[in-house]
């Protein structure tokens, strides 16, 4: 079963709720018409810290009087005959508060949480100057919170203060931590300064090559390629997705000839999604839209959602070869957030885009609709029918890691875990649900560099993607850890360093297997 996969009408409207049978076409999430929209856990969903339930999870198992299964699943068979719904594991409801781990826990806490305390107290009182004067030193513009996810990150600022001493017996990094509700503005995970010198003088060498008469879009791509500044993205993704021309003088033509006709395409099929060879198309983009990065408050304004509903519709009646298929509608929102933050300076995150005019809102739903369909024109094979495109890539992905790591591919073989069931989504959705908003849009500046970007370079990028996490998959030692692990991999707190770490060992993956065939053939 395929969740981001199926078929408008086939009724799966779940998020992934079964795994891709190797060889399979677009099934439904559900078998029958029902609605069920379960919970995704991944980039967009963050699981709980690993770093903080390990142990716990140990502690509590060993006191646990009631057994949760006879024996571990070891195929994907028996695993999905025990699990009803793989992500459904770990719920809250399903937790027993009153157990004495629970208790265990708080106590152990509790104690080394007040001893700290009366410590700190008993400084305080000897030194009150010192912390008078460090009250003074903090900035004013700390106290001004401009919005609830700068209000979330300020009390969690303040929390992690107080248990700071704590984290230190725990060994936790001592790192900025990125709010779990996922931030889309640009942010180092090293908490560096937003910007450098070396960034100032890129934004510089930007701005000349968009200004002059006719761009070289070589030298744009190469410059691209590390990352482009959040000022000049709109414009930059324009021009890489070829959109927009290279000469200046017919950009302001060319935008207002394509929007025209964009809304040329509303006016003519728009009305056509209630009749009845369209309703199952406009029903299952109806019923994703919400699902579309749902702790982003952005994304669940209704005006937004209606401006997704029309970009994916009009997208699905002009590729009748493909249709509408689920996985598609992640795909509009890097698009729309970049085209935003040309008429926002704040986060947009939770900006009110009633705020913004008709005129404004009509150039960033079009240019959004234009850049997606270039997007889609490249990997259209991915959402045809039985997605032959997928079924390719995901097949090179595991002759590439049998290449480049013997170990973890022969560990995958061992506990009976197909690809297909954990890359699947990697290529529908272009790692999308493993990544934060942030980290896709740092990652598509790429992307859009590299000839073939979304088509070719994905695959490289999924397979350092994997290697990667290569000592948590060797620790795990069934099918159902390798699974729940692959589908929940913790990347809430990436950034900028990690997403350009990982393009750099891609960059060497794909230099040398895809100019030197005899290291990628058997």
């Amino acid at each position: 079963m395929v969740g981001c996969g199926s078929r408008p009408g086939s009724g799966g409207v779940g998020p992934l709720r079964g795994f891709p049978q190797p060889g399979g076409g677009r099934s439904s999430c559900i078998g029958d018409s029902g609605v069920s929209i379960q919970p995704v856990y991944g980039a967009q969903h963050p699981p709980l810290d690993p770093r903080l339930t390990k142990n716990f999870i140990k502690e509590r198992s060993k006191v646990s009087t009631v057994p949760l299964k006879n024996k571990k699943a070891s195929s994907f068979h028996e695993f999905a005959r025990n699990t009803s719904d793989a992500w459904d594991i770990g719920d809250d409801e399903e937790e027993d508060f009153s157990s004495p781990a629970f208790q265990t826990l708080n106590s152990k806490v509790a104690l080394a949480t007040a001893a700290q305390v009366l410590e700190n107290h008993s400084k305080l009182r000897v030194k009150p100057e010192r912390s008078q004067s460090t009250t003074s030193d903090v900035p004013a513009s700390y106290k001004v919170i401009k919005s609830s996810s700068d209000a979330q990150l300020s009390r969690n600022s303040s929390d992690s203060c107080l248990r700071n001493p704590l984290h230190k017996q725990q060994s936790l990094p001592l790192r900025p931590v990125i709010p779990l509700v996922a931030r889309i503005s640009d942010q180092n995970a090293s908490g560096a300064p937003p910007m450098t010198v070396r960034e100032k003088t890129r934004l510089e060498k930007f701005r000349q090559l968009l200004s002059s008469h006719n761009t070289d879009l070589d030298e744009l791509r190469k410059c691209s390629w590390p990352g482009v500044p959040r000022e000049v993205r709109p414009v930059t993704w324009r021009l890489l997705s070829g959109y927009l021309p290279a000469n200046t003088e017919r950009r302001k033509l060319t935008l207002q000839r394509k929007r025209e006709e964009y809304f040329g395409f509303i006016e003519q099929y728009y009305d056509s999604r209630n009749e009845e060879h369209h309703q199952d198309t406009y029903r299952q983009i109806h019923i994703d839209i919400p699902r579309t990065n749902p702790l982003i408050p952005l994304f669940q304004q209704p005006l937004v959602q209606e401006i997704f509903e029309r970009i994916l519709f009009i997208w699905a009646i002009r590729h009748p070869a493909s249709g509408y298929v689920q996985g598609i509608n992640d795909l509009v929102t890097p698009f729309f957030v970049v085209f935003l933050s040309e008429y926002v300076e704040e986060d947009v995150e939770n900006f009110d885009v009633t705020n913004l005019s008709q005129d404004m809102l009509r150039s960033i739903e079009a240019d959004s609709f234009w850049c997606m369909s270039k997007l889609l024109d490249g990997i259209q094979d991915n959402y045809t029918f039985a997605q032959p495109g997928i079924q390719k890539k995901v097949k090179a992905l595991e002759e590439l890691v049998s290449r480049i790591d013997e170990q973890v591919h022969n560990h995958f073989r061992r506990y009976e875990v197909e690809y297909l069931q954990f890359a699947f989504r990697w290529m529908n959705n272009l790692l999308m649900r493993e990544l934060p908003l942030r980290c896709t849009i740092r990652l598509w500046d790429t992307y859009q560099s590299e000839p073939e970007g979304f088509s070719h370079f994905h695959l490289y990028v999924c397979a350092a993607f994997l290697i990667k996490w290569r000592k948590e998959i060797l620790d795990e030692e069934d099918f159902q850890g390798l699974l729940m692990l692959l589908q929940n991999l913790p990347t809430i707190h990436w950034g900028n360093e990690e997403i350009g770490l990982l393009l750099a060992e891609a960059y060497r993956l794909k230099y040398m297997f895809a100019d030197a065939p005899n290291h990628y053939r058997r």
